[in-house]
C-alpha cells in the first residue's frame, strides 16, 4: 500500500503542469481522494462497511470527489481539479486513466437496478490509459476499451470500443467574415409579470 500511495504523489507531479513539485502535489484534490479511498476500499473488501463509507464522506467534503468503497482503482489514476467527480460501488478503473472534474461513472437508476441480481454489476468498466473529459458521464454496466477517450460532456450509455473516441456534439459557431455586416441577436421579450 505506501508503494501505491507513493506512485499515486509521483502521478500527480508529472501529470499536472501546474504543479511544480512533491510539496505543491500534497495539497492537489487528487491526493486525498484517491488515498482516501483506497484505505476506505480495503476497509470495505475486509467487511468494516460503515468505516469505508464515512472515510468516503470524509474524503468527499474535503475534496468534492465521491468513490464508493467498493469501486475499484487502478495504478497511476489521475484525478485533475476532482470537483463533482462520482465513481459509483460497482465501478471499475483501469491503470493510467485521467479523470477530469465532473465525470460520473454511474449506475442507470434505481429502477434499473432493482432488478439486477445481487453481485451484478451496474456500473461501468473503464479500461488502461483511457482519458475522461470534463463531464463526462457513463453509465451502467458498460465498458469504455483501453486508450479510449470520452469527451467532455458526452454521454455514454453503449459499450465504447478500445482505442475509440466518443464525443459530445459539437457547438456550432457562426464566424462572420465580413466586420461590416452586423449580426442581429434576438431580444429577450418581458415577461407578463413584469409588464
Amino acid at each position: 500500500m505506501p508503494r501505491l500511495l507513493a506512485e499515486d504523489l509521483r502521478t500527480v507531479v508529472e501529470r499536472d503542469p501546474s504543479v511544480h513539485g512533491r510539496a505543491e502535489a500534497m495539497l492537489h484534490p487528487a491526493l486525498p481522494a484517491l488515498w482516501g479511498h483506497r484505505v476506505a476500499h480495503r476497509l470495505h473488501r475486509r467487511g468494516r462497511r460503515l468505516a469505508a463509507r464515512l472515510l468516503m464522506v470524509t474524503a468527499r467534503a474535503v475534496t468534492g470527489v465521491e468513490i464508493h468503497p467498493g469501486a475499484v482503482l487502478g495504478r497511476r489514476v489521475f484525478i485533475d481539479h476532482g470537483a463533482g467527480v462520482v465513481i459509483g460501488e460497482t465501478a471499475r478503473v483501469g491503470d493510467d486513466v485521467t479523470v477530469y472534474h465532473q465525470v460520473t461513472l454511474g449506475a442507470v437508476g434505481w429502477w434499473k437496478d432493482n432488478r439486477r441480481s445481487p453481485g451484478e454489476r451496474r456500473h461501468p468498466v473503464v479500461g488502461n490509459g483511457v482519458i475522461l473529459g470534463t463531464g463526462a458521464t457513463v453509465l451502467g454496466p458498460v465498458t469504455v476499451g483501453d486508450r479510449a477517450i470520452v469527451g467532455a460532456r458526452a454521454l455514454v450509455v453503449k459499450d465504447v470500443p478500445a482505442g475509440a473516441r466518443a464525443l459530445a456534439p459539437a457547438a456550432v459557431i457562426d464566424c462572420r467574415t465580413d466586420s461590416t455586416q452586423a449580426v442581429e441577436m434576438p431580444r429577450h421579450t418581458a415577461s407578463a409579470g413584469s409588464r
